[in-house]
């Protein structure tokens, strides 16, 4: 099965990214808008539980941390992707790498941190260069303290849903 490791956002910031997936997110029903933590990965029902087993530890020894959102960015030229950029808090950049530390202990590691939530994706490069121009000027600021993280399965038609929510402190 397929797995994955996600920070949901508020309702508030959800609606804020929805109001942009509807237009330039195809993905936008497999999903709500996420800050991704662990990229998805396979595992049997045995090696889940003992990766459960370091969520449930790794969100005991992690403290809530406020996630920032300063502005609209885009992966180009490596990718067609738009999101709204977050600052590099030091507990989420900690809670990152102790994630993918346990849940990659054996395989290949993952590539750089860009924390960030997506707004639009699998645009052609004429449309990608249209809409990111006027998504880069606006004035995007929202804050709000993260106490959470989902372990999430993938189901059969592609979507997303939560397996279990780790609250992170004692």
């Amino acid at each position: 099965m397929k797995y994955g490791i996600v920070i949901f956002p508020s309702k508030k910031l959800q609606d804020y990214a929805n109001s942009f997936r509807k237009r330039y997110d195809p993905h936008i029903s497999f999903i709500p808008p996420h800050v991704t933590l662990v990229n998805p990965f396979d595992s049997t029902e045995e090696e889940i539980k003992r990766i459960i087993q370091n969520l449930n530890n790794i969100a005991l020894n992690s403290s809530p941390f406020t996630l920032e959102v300063y502005k609209a960015k885009t992966f180009h030229p490596v990718a067609n992707k738009i999101f709204l950029a977050i600052k590099k808090d030091e507990e989420l950049l900690n809670l990152h790498g102790k994630l993918n530390a346990h849940v990659f202990s054996n395989k290949e590691k993952t590539e750089s941190f860009v924390p960030h939530i997506t707004i639009g994706q699998k645009l052609s490069n004429p449309e990608h260069s249209d809409i990111v121009g006027q998504l880069t000027m606006m004035d995007v600021a929202h804050s709000e303290v993260v106490d959470r993280f989902h372990l999430l399965y993938q189901l059969n038609n592609d979507q997303w849903t939560t397996y279990e929510t780790f609250h992170l402190g004692k």
